[in-house]
């Protein structure tokens, strides 16, 4: 269900085309068109249909689209999209990754931490360097720096992958209190809708196919 609150858009995209990430193929993306507006927003496709492609160019990691039209007024900062599990970041200590997204987002909630480093057990592994987490430790480490970031538009890139159930029933309460936001927008990529948020309005439903 779609809601029918109308808030201004954070980031509007009209038949966007992104080029897959091997030049011997056709785009990945082609003629796509939606907009994000505080409260949650669902992008959903099947493997290799361009989830995290379109997630990497709306959080600014890819360059120019191939055509199309983007109106977004965000900063750099406005926007969190955070990978704990990429390898590049491996020696990095979790508590120092989550410092110096701290230094980097003037609405972080330092007040909301505790709380859920509880929630995800990650109490014993915030002085252990990344590489010594669990891929769903370093998941839910991401999934703590953005719910507490304050971003104005936050990206999550399939997050519901790799993790236990206590945390499963957590972050399903945290997109259920996102889609009732109207300060923040997120997007959520996934296979499908989420169990947890069946009956949830969403301000978008965007469909790269299965």
């Amino acid at each position: 269900m779609l809601s029918p609150d109308r808030s201004p858009a954070v980031y509007r995209a009209l038949a966007l085309h992104l080029a897959h990430p091997d030049p011997s193929q056709p785009p990945l993306i082609q003629g796509l068109s939606f907009e994000l507006r505080p409260g949650l927003s669902l992008l959903r496709g099947g493997d290799g249909r361009g989830k995290t492609r379109c997630l990497r160019f709306i959080g600014g990691r890819l360059g120019a689209p191939l055509s199309g039209q983007i109106e977004c007024s965000l900063a750099p900062e406005d926007i969190f999209f955070e990978d704990p599990t990429d390898p590049a970041l491996d020696a990095q200590q979790a508590s120092a990754w989550l410092a110096g997204l701290r230094r980097g987002h003037a609405g972080w909630r330092a007040d909301l931490e505790p709380a859920l480093v509880e929630g995800f057990a990650l109490a014993p592994h915030l002085d252990k360097p990344l590489y010594m987490l669990s891929a769903g430790s370093r998941r839910k480490l991401g999934l703590l720096a953005a719910a507490v970031c304050g971003a104005r538009l936050t990206l999550l890139d399939t997050p519901f992958a790799a993790l236990d159930g206590r945390s499963t029933r957590l972050l399903g309460e945290l997109l259920q209190e996102a889609a009732a936001q109207r300060e923040r927008a997120w997007l959520l990529a996934d296979y499908e809708r989420p169990a947890c948020l069946q009956g949830v309005d969403l301000q978008a439903a965007i469909n790269l196919g299965d």
